[in-house]
């Protein structure tokens, strides 16, 4: 049985594909070579960008991981190594644009970054992308997410649809709106990759429109894969209409 006969249900209702180049740019991916658990190379890399450019993408802000135990990422590691690929992309005359920015772990160590200042944003609204522990909710979000407020980004919080004990406490969704939070999801969980859990809540928090950005997470192949079959999905074809949706005013 092959990867999409399992995430598929025989049951989901399949229409016409939707253009994502609505969408226009990507703000969730990890293809800088060799920094974190993405892209592992530069071949790979053009791989996957010639398939955004397929896909009907302009431009991929890509978000390497800082992580303080595993991806021991900084501006200077993360924009050379966006040089490095820009150089290969005009090399390639490829017609796609590539920043970058990162995706910060909420871990102790990154209250240090804020203080330090070296953090990498994204848009003129200085967009902050930020994940939580899989596991537990971290002791000091609330703080956390003021403090880049003070410091003057726009705290986004990535694949907030995977957070497993969120499932059953749908009002740390709405205090994180409260918050300021700006909320992302990854197209995957709709085609049902992460699991049956995170696709029905997903699924709410796009029937709710409350989702501010969409985002591939591309790490593979596979992750632009699913997004050929979540074009084909109703429940996708409403979230990429919606009017909040703020992927293409980058």
């Amino acid at each position: 049985m092959g990867f999409f006969n399992r995430i598929f249900s025989k049951k989901e209702e399949i229409i016409d594909p939707i253009d994502i180049s609505f969408l226009k740019n990507d703000i969730h991916s990890h293809l800088i070579p060799g920094i974190d658990d993405g892209s592992p190379d530069m071949e790979t890399t053009i791989i996957l960008l010639k398939k955004f450019i397929d896909l009907g993408y302009k431009k991929v802000i890509t978000t390497p991981h800082v992580m303080s135990d595993y991806y021991k990422n900084n501006p200077e590691i993360i924009l050379s190594g966006l040089n490095n690929v820009r150089k290969e992309i005009k090399k390639q005359n490829l017609n796609i644009e590539i920043e970058a920015a990162a995706e910060y772990n909420l871990e102790p160590e990154f209250e240090k970054l804020l203080d330090d200042g070296k953090l990498l944003s994204f848009g003129a609204e200085k967009y902050l992308l930020f994940e939580l522990s899989f596991f537990d909710e971290p002791l000091r979000l609330n703080e956390t997410i003021w403090k880049m407020i003070e410091k003057g980004f726009r705290p986004v919080l990535a694949h907030v649809e995977r957070y497993g004990y969120w499932h059953n406490n749908y009002d740390k969704i709405e205090e994180m709106i409260n918050r300021g939070v700006k909320l992302q999801l990854n197209i995957g969980s709709v085609t049902g990759a992460y699991g049956p859990e995170v696709k029905k809540f997903a699924e709410r928090l796009i029937k709710d429109e409350i989702i501010d950005f969409v985002g591939s997470d591309c790490h593979h192949l596979h992750h632009l894969e699913m997004i050929n079959h979540a074009i084909r999905l109703p429940i996708f074809h409403s979230l990429v209409k919606q009017s909040q949706i703020l992927n293409k005013s980058l």
